[in-house]
């Protein structure tokens, strides 16, 4: 969980965590240089639960702050939650249970509800659960806002050990959209995707969010994120056609030698 003056919503979002059925998870908080009260009220959660630890540092942004949070990350899967957010009680287990019974799968990822000031909460997506392709799962991050995936990283769940060896990391240069970024590229070097639509993550949307500010800065991130996201689809598609016909050629190539093979030995016996 990664912070940022969040004081006003921190309490609700480890209050939540507290009520967790499948209490088998470790918190890492990450407070980014808060000058608020955010880190004392997260430091005064240390003895709720059974594994916490809390980093302070200077102020670099989310995307510096998350990318820590991977160098410090030792558990087989980690999600991200925002400090902002919460979650339902059936929220640590879909994920642990999720990877006990898709072990083949790189992503599970479940559904989510958009929540507002003094209205209900809304569920996004129609029930659906499955298995996805990389394409099926690649056009859902990119997709509309009914779509059960987006390119959030708190509703869903990770390898740790696929993270680092293909080194995926989140881009300090972004300002928006670095998660739909690390998401991306998770995908294309990575197979398989389970996901659920069941809502089990509150997004909280503030007015006052980076989301919701525009900016000249958050332009040209947006922009930014479009061009590395497409470049990291097209490189994989790319890599995929020049593996194709590489093994065409090879299969060509043996093809031919054991032909040209055949009509030697046939003119030796006869």
């Amino acid at each position: 969980m990664t912070v940022y003056n969040q004081e006003k919503y921190l309490a609700r979002a480890l209050d939540h965590l507290l009520l967790q059925k499948n209490r088998a998870f470790k918190l890492v908080i990450i407070d980014d240089g808060s000058s608020d009260q955010t880190r004392e009220i997260a430091a005064s959660y240390e003895q709720d639960f059974a594994d916490f630890r809390l980093i302070s540092k200077k102020n670099e942004g989310v995307a510096a702050a998350r990318n820590l949070g991977l160098d410090l990350v030792d558990t087989p899967y980690f999600i991200f939650h925002d400090g902002d957010d919460w979650v339902d009680e059936n929220y640590t287990d879909f994920f642990i249970k999720g990877f006990e019974n898709h072990p083949d799968d790189d992503l599970i990822a479940c559904g989510y509800y958009v929540d507002q000031p003094q209205k209900p909460s809304v569920p996004i997506a129609k029930p659906a659960k499955g298995e996805l392709s990389r394409l099926q799962a690649t056009l859902k991050v990119l997709g509309t806002k009914h779509s059960p995936l987006k390119g959030y990283t708190w509703n869903k769940c990770y390898k740790t050990q696929l993270v680092r060896r293909l080194k995926v990391r989140f881009n300090n240069d972004l300002d928006l959209m670095e998660d739909q970024v690390f998401n991306i590229d998770y995908l294309m070097k990575t197979q398989g995707c389970y996901y659920d639509s069941v809502p089990l993550y509150h997004y909280w949307q503030r007015a006052d969010s980076a989301v919701h500010t525009l900016s000249w800065d958050h332009f040209c991130s947006i922009v930014a994120a479009n061009v590395l996201m497409y470049t990291s689809i097209f490189k994989h598609l790319w890599q995929k056609a020049s593996a194709k016909k590489a093994d065409y050629a090879s299969r060509k190539y043996e093809g031919e030698e054991a032909y040209v093979g055949e009509r030697i030995k046939n003119d030796h016996q006869s």
